[in-house]
């Protein structure tokens, strides 16, 4: 038996943020990132809405990109104090996943951050609060998902949270707050998107549930990714839809070993962070070179390709898709290797077997369609790195 899972409801369309004066409460914590929400003036509309509605609202700033154990901490610390019925969160992926990881910490105290690694093994929720997601960038859609993704920087490993209770009860989808994404954040948010829906299609555990979310958001992503980069705002407000409905396929179908490779090199490297998208941008056409021997997932990926109007043979079909994305990423502005994106060789190659090892043992390397060993990544990483073909 399998399941399908989604926000019971999502609210989208410009002005939606409104939906906010019908809510029924009495506390709300609103969880945010840095200041960009609070400087566009989306707060404080939120803060207004809520006061209409009749709920308190306590505010919990300043989330870093890639959250970590540490402010997921905080924050719930901050919602046992404070008792909200309603955990409010508002702004990219960064503080929707780390309001998910507080709201189990805030209704069961006593678990620690270790007992929710195991995908799938959270305590029931919704004990003390539900739950509503504010995006306002256009590719995680963790608004709709059963996932979070937050780091331990003392091992600078991401953890990625599963669990279908961390699916938000309400999904607000409103294409006002992504006008605000400056050009490399719509370029790296919307390869992130791309990389949901091809990695949805191609998983073991893809259904005729998730296919039409997963090819009707690869479409819409091809496009109006590239106008939406130049900042045609009806192009990115397709995109604001497309990557929600990413969502809606990955977190069912789940993903692959391009989000395994992502979360274990992102913070790996001592020359900065890789962007979560950016890493999806560059591997994602090595790993279907990689997965297309599989004969099953080759003739997925050829469907993909012959949706966005790609013709010939199967195996024609898949050169042509990887050239495809290859475009868009040289369009996008993102490197085409590690090497381009500045990781040194020498820290690279200390690095490798280790980070190969983590990107196996990931929970998203279950769903993809083709088996891989450590020695296998360590080669897949390696091609990645230095731009060569995949060939085994």
């Amino acid at each position: 038996m399998m399941r399908f899972t989604l926000p019971r409801d999502l609210y989208y369309g410009k002005g939606a943020l409104e939906h906010l004066k019908e809510l029924k409460g009495k506390k709300a914590i609103l969880v945010l990132g840095g200041g960009s929400m609070k400087k566009f003036g989306f707060v404080d509309k939120a803060v207004s809405y809520l006061k209409e509605a009749g709920i308190e609202t306590e505010l919990f700033e300043n989330v870093e990109p890639d959250p970590s154990v540490e402010t997921v901490m905080k924050g719930a610390e901050a919602m046992r104090k404070f008792e909200p019925d309603w955990i409010i969160s508002m702004g990219g992926g960064s503080p929707i996943d780390a309001a998910k990881a507080m709201w189990v910490f805030y209704e069961y105290p006593d678990t620690t951050f270790e007992d929710i690694i195991k995908p799938f093994s959270f305590p029931e929720l919704r004990q003390k609060a539900k739950f509503l997601a504010i995006p306002s960038t256009s590719g995680t859609a963790t608004e709709v998902t059963a996932f979070s993704v937050i780091t331990d920087y003392s091992t600078g490993v991401k953890y990625p949270l599963a669990d279908f209770n961390i699916t938000p009860d309400v999904a607000i989808v409103d294409p006002d707050l992504a006008e605000t994404m400056p050009p490399k954040l719509v370029a790296h948010t919307g390869m992130d998107a791309l990389t949901h829906a091809i990695e949805a299609y191609v998983s073991t555990l893809n259904s005729p549930f998730t296919d039409p979310l997963a090819l009707k958001a690869i479409s819409m992503v091809f496009e109006n990714l590239p106008a939406s980069f130049h900042g045609c705002m009806q192009a990115r407000e397709q995109m604001h839809y497309a990557q929600c409905l990413a969502g809606q396929a990955f977190t069912n179908a789940l993903l692959g070993i391009v989000h395994s490779m992502a979360h274990k090199t992102g913070a790996a490297f001592s020359t900065g962070h890789i962007p979560h998208g950016c890493a999806n941008a560059i591997y994602l056409p090595y790993v279907i070179q990689y997965n297309a021997k599989d004969q099953t997932a080759k003739e997925r990926y050829a469907a993909i390709a012959r949706s966005v109007g790609i013709s010939g043979s199967d195996s024609e079909c898949v050169v042509k898709l990887c050239k495809k994305i290859d475009e868009y990423n040289v369009a996008l502005n993102i490197p085409k290797t590690l090497q381009e994106f500045g990781i040194k060789e020498d820290e690279f190659k200390e690095k490798l077997s280790k980070i190969a090892e983590l990107a196996v043992s990931d929970a998203c390397t279950g769903s993809n369609p083709r088996a891989i060993t450590p020695a296998e990544m360590e080669k897949l990483l390696s091609c990645t790195y230095y731009g060569t073909p995949v060939e085994f």
